[in-house]
């Protein structure tokens, strides 16, 4: 035992195991407490009606009549077989369905990604480059409203405004997927990456900045500016490139958390991604649906940060050593 705690990758794992298997507790518990159940979500106010031998022969049906430990392993038994359930509503199973929203979440993911470096690198360097001066000022006000006003309403009003003023709205139509249509696939994934994108520039622009103001005052840095080195080459081979590590992380635990919190984006611009199955489960309490869908958000989340890890000491030959 001792032997595995020592090992970085056996304990990785180990603790992976446990993640998964709390969030798979947690996620069954929440929603069994929630009022209502897939029936009531299925008849609505028609259930109040039904005799007392209907509403058992239904809770036989959805399996909801035996004890929820039995419920609990029965699923989990399951999972470890790859059947994630089936989806009453949608006529298909877990499996199928999650296949083809995951890949359409992660593109989202990426896309909203590269946005946000792309807006919250520069900035660091500009604020980073004078601290306390009016760029400095420009930058972490930028990121002080990235961070301030709610992803739901950023995209609730470019879609309106796009919609009305310039008659655009790609996403009106059904959707594409990249290998179908990448033309218009990326038309329909602009909008939400931008939304998702500038909501993320902000947390790794202010790690950014940190990191460079602390890379800035090495002696390294003090060496290669007293040698003459151009202040454009400074900043970005000797400063940024020493102050990766901060920023890699940052970006990886965003990235993960795009993947399960990009669902109201997902829902204002129907964009057929995990989130929005989660969500629409949860309408129609469907338990199988909602249950396996998170999980395999977990797994994924947790992957990427398993990879942010690996990539952190590739970077890092300090943390590579230890």
């Amino acid at each position: 035992m001792r032997t595995i705690a020592r090992h970085p990758l056996a304990r990785r794992l180990v603790e992976t195991v446990l993640t998964l298997f709390g969030v798979a507790v947690l996620v069954f518990v929440t929603l069994r407490a929630i009022p209502g159940d897939q029936i009531t979500a299925t008849l609505g106010t028609e259930a109040a009606a039904l005799t007392p031998e209907q509403q058992a022969s239904l809770r036989a049906y959805y399996g909801l009549d035996k004890p929820l430990v039995v419920q609990f392993f029965s699923w989990l038994g399951n999972l470890f077989t790859g059947n994630l359930g089936y989806s009453r509503r949608a006529g298909d199973s877990v499996l199928a369905m999650t296949g083809s929203a995951l890949p359409v979440t992660i593109e989202l993911a990426v896309l909203a990604t590269i946005i946000g470096l792309v807006i919250g690198v520069p900035l660091a360097l500009l604020s980073a480059s004078r601290p306390n001066a009016v760029r400095d000022g420009f930058g972490q006000l930028v990121g002080l409203l990235a961070l301030s006003v709610p992803n739901f309403l950023i995209g609730a009003t470019l879609l309106t405004l796009v919609s009305k003023y310039a008659h655009y709205n790609p996403n009106a139509q059904g959707f594409a997927h990249l290998f179908e249509d990448p033309g218009l696939n990326l038309q329909q994934m602009l909008f939400p990456a931008l939304v998702l994108g500038f909501g993320l520039a902000a947390p790794i622009m202010r790690t950014a900045r940190s990191a460079l103001l602390e890379v800035q005052t090495q002696d390294f840095v003090r060496t290669a500016r007293g040698k003459g080195v151009a202040p454009l080459r400074l900043r970005v081979r000797h400063v940024l490139h020493n102050a990766l590590n901060p920023i890699v992380t940052m970006t990886g635990i965003q990235f993960g958390y795009l993947l399960g919190g990009a669902v109201v984006v997902e829902q204002i611009f129907s964009v057929p991604g995990i989130g929005r199955q989660v969500l629409v489960g949860m309408q129609q309490k469907e338990y199988a649906v909602v249950q396996s869908t998170v999980l395999v958000i977990a797994a994924t989340f947790v992957l990427v940060n398993l990879l942010t890890d690996l990539l952190y000491r590739v970077l890092d030959p300090r943390v590579r050593a230890s």
